[in-house]
């Protein structure tokens, strides 16, 4: 047997064991600091009426920005979602980006839309317009028609349009419930420094849908799908909730955030370069305010929900998982002079680091150490405590961290009432760490070779809609 290969397998195992405990760590405490503030914002918001604070402080104008291409399945249920949203006075403006199935006509004959002007009020530079619509029965309801250039493209082409002083980006196929603006513009009307707000993202699929409102809240038949409402319960509830306690939220999710408009055209906008435009977005907004010593505040708020349907297909989940690993990786480079900067405080010396080393580079760290773990054991020299060891930190306190996710939810809001609906979600907590993790990770692999190779591109995705059988080709 060749002399170092037993040195450099077990080296590799004791950087892998370190890492899997520094970044099963780091979520552990964010899972800590994200119970203490969901309690705090429980007992908070029992005293809080949002609807009076709203009458009270004067609930600042809004407008909805929802991008839409290839959404035909979906897009009129979300529409008329955001029809029935209860805020005072909001805009709605879908941009159809070149949409290449039945988008356009879809919408303008569900809404009755006719041509009608409306002109610029900034000058981010975009694709070409083709035309604005305007919906005959309901005013404040939008259209613009322009050609393909992608979603960030399309987001700087509806920020063009608005004229508000804050604006929510969303997907076209999200459902937002109707008090979610309500509930996410509070930080906006508590702390003026605000410049960005996001919400909590649910997963659609297995729930009853009704002319845009979500009727009946219920798990996927699909595991792929039921896996993932398990992984969007652990990052949005234990982790961003968690960073948003340390005060170093970093991501606002594309579906669903507003934004003080003034802000982010001073910042340029999105960045169309890059296929992770929400992400990068929010650390370039970061970065301004605190290069120009601009007093502001980025937070996430638990309670605002906005519901997506998501990929049942290994394929389509692939090039989802693809594509935000890439989206990831291109924003930390291109903004790696924040990492362990003081200047930046809680993100430059906590979130940016975590993201960094664990999330960007952490997928072929994992990959490396089952493998290296797998080929200890079958050459005969893992002792039985080392193998221990590494499945306690590997596999026990992964599945520990999306148990107690799961806990987190029932004693917060409890969306899933059914007892059969929450023994199902203690049960992926524990099945998601024997495999499903593993493939998660060579798919976030893909997506680093895919960044390293500048190989860029959304992948097409499919989605089946609201209620509905058939899917759709949509980005």
């Amino acid at each position: 047997m060749t002399s170092w290969l037993p040195a450099l397998l077990w080296t590799v195992n004791g950087l892998v064991l370190v890492y899997f405990l520094l970044i099963n760590g780091s979520y552990l405490f964010t899972s800590i600091m994200a119970f203490r503030a969901l309690n705090r914002h429980r007992a908070r918001m029992g005293s809080v009426d949002v609807h009076e604070l709203i009458a009270q402080a004067g609930a600042p104008p809004l407008t909805l920005i929802a991008p839409a291409f290839n959404e035909e399945a979906t897009c009129v249920e979300s529409i008329r979602s955001l029809l029935t949203l209860d805020y005072p006075e909001h805009e709605i403006i879908v941009v159809n980006d070149g949409s290449r199935d039945g988008t356009l006509q879809v919408l303008v004959e569900a809404f009755e839309m006719e041509r009608v002007p409306r002109h610029s009020t900034s000058d981010i530079a975009t694709a070409a317009i083709r035309g604005t619509w305007r919906s005959r029965w309901h005013p404040n309801l939008w259209l613009v028609d322009k050609e393909n250039g992608g979603k960030a493209d399309a987001l700087n082409a509806g920020l063009c349009f608005c004229r508000t002083p804050l604006f929510c980006a969303m997907d076209a196929d999200s459902i937002l419930e109707r008090d979610a603006l309500s509930r996410v513009v509070r930080p906006f009307l508590e702390d003026r420094h605000t410049v960005a707000a996001g919400g909590l993202i649910r997963i659609a699929n297995g729930c009853d849908v009704d002319s845009g409102v979500v009727t009946r809240v219920g798990l996927p038949r699909s595991l792929l799908a039921r896996f993932q409402v398990l992984e969007y319960l652990r990052a949005f509830l234990a982790g961003r909730m968690g960073w948003e306690a340390l005060g170093a939220t970093m991501i606002i999710s594309g579906a669903f955030g507003v934004f003080r408009r003034s802000t982010v055209v001073e910042a340029g906008g999105f960045a169309t370069d890059t296929v992770g435009e929400d992400l990068e977005l929010v650390i370039r907004l970061h970065r301004h305010c605190v290069d120009r010593n601009i007093p502001y505040r980025i937070t996430f708020v638990p309670d605002p929900v906005a519901w997506t349907e998501a990929p049942e297909s290994l394929r389509v989940l692939g090039r989802q998982r693809d594509r935000w690993q890439r989206g990831l990786s291109e924003a930390l480079v291109r903004h790696r002079g924040m990492l362990f900067r003081r200047r930046y405080g809680p993100v430059g010396m906590l979130a940016f680091p975590h993201f960094f080393f664990l999330e960007m580079i952490g997928p072929a760290v994992e990959l490396i150490g089952f493998a290296a773990f797998f080929l200890t054991i079958l050459l005969g020299w893992a002792t039985p405590t080392f193998i221990i060891a590494f499945l306690s930190v590997a596999v026990l306190l992964g599945m520990a961290l999306s148990v107690l996710a799961v806990g987190l939810e029932e004693i917060s809001f409890r969306r899933y009432p059914r007892f059969r609906d929450l023994i199902h979600l203690f049960g992926l907590a524990i099945l998601e760490n024997l495999g499903y993790r593993q493939i998660n990770s060579w798919w976030r692999i893909r997506g680093m070779i895919r960044f390293l190779r500048r190989q860029g591109g959304w992948g097409e995705m499919t989605r089946k809609g609201f209620g509905a059988r058939g899917e759709v080709a949509a980005d």
